[in-house]
C-alpha cells in the first residue's frame, strides 16, 4: 500500500504528457497557460515521487526505472508541444535539439549494450538539467523566445549526458541513483554509498 503514494505520484506525470501534447495540439498558443501550468505540475510530482518513496522506504530499482522512464516521456511531451506551438523558433534551434536527442539515444544505447538495461542515474547533473529546461521551455512557451534560457539548457544537456555517458562506461555493474560519474568511480573502487553517504562498503 505504501508504494501508492509514489507510484500515484509518477502516473499523474505520465497521464500529463499526452494532455499535455493534446492541448497544444487542438488549441494551440491558447492553451499555453495550462501547458505551462502542468510542466510545473509535473516537476512537483518528480520532486514528491522521490522523497515520499525514501520516506515511506519503498525506494526500489522497479520504482526507480519507472520513474525515470516517465521523466523521458514527460519532457519529451514538451518538446513536443513547444514545437507544435512554435515550429519556427524550434527550426532555427534545430541543430542544437537534435544533438541533445542523439545524446539522450547514446546514454540509453551504451547502457543497454553495457548492462541490457536502460540507464537509471537520476544524477545531480541531469536534475540540474531538469531545472534548466523547466527555465527554457517557461520562455519558449511562455514568451516565445529563445535566447539565454534555451542555451543554457543546451549547454547543461550536453555536459549532464556526459556525466552519464561516463557513469554508465566507468561503473562495473548496472546501478541506479548514481550522483556523479565521480561516485561510480568510487563504486568502481569498491565504494558504495546510501542516500549521499558514502560508506566503506565492498560492493556486492
Amino acid at each position: 500500500m505504501k508504494n501508492l503514494i509514489p507510484i500515484s505520484l509518477i502516473i499523474f506525470r505520465l497521464g500529463l504528457a499526452p494532455l499535455i501534447v493534446g492541448l497544444a495540439y487542438c488549441f494551440g498558443i491558447n492553451a499555453k497557460l495550462y501547458i505551462i501550468l502542468f510542466m510545473y505540475l509535473g516537476l512537483l510530482s518528480d520532486i514528491l515521487d522521490g522523497i515520499v518513496a525514501r520516506k515511506l522506504g519503498v525506494s526500489s530499482e522497479k520504482l526507480r526505472r519507472f520513474d525515470s522512464q516517465t521523466d523521458l516521456v514527460f519532457w519529451l511531451s514538451i518538446g513536443l508541444a513547444t514545437w507544435l506551438l512554435y515550429p519556427n523558433i524550434i527550426s532555427e534551434n534545430i541543430y542544437a535539439v537534435w544533438i541533445i536527442l542523439g545524446m539522450e539515444v547514446s546514454c540509453y544505447v551504451i547502457s543497454i549494450l553495457k548492462f541490457g538495461k536502460e540507464t537509471c542515474t537520476h544524477a545531480f547533473l541531469s536534475k540540474l538539467w531538469g531545472i534548466t529546461l523547466l527555465i527554457a521551455f517557461t520562455s519558449l512557451i511562455g514568451f516565445n523566445h529563445a535566447g539565454f534560457p534555451f542555451k543554457l539548457a543546451i549547454v547543461m544537456g550536453l555536459i549532464s549526458h556526459i556525466d552519464v555517458i561516463l557513469i554508465i562506461l566507468i561503473l562495473p555493474k548496472w546501478h541506479h541513483d548514481i550522483p556523479s560519474s565521480y561516485h561510480a568511480y568510487l563504486i568502481r573502487k569498491g565504494i558504495t554509498f546510501k542516500r549521499n553517504t558514502l560508506l566503506n562498503d565492498e560492493v556486492s
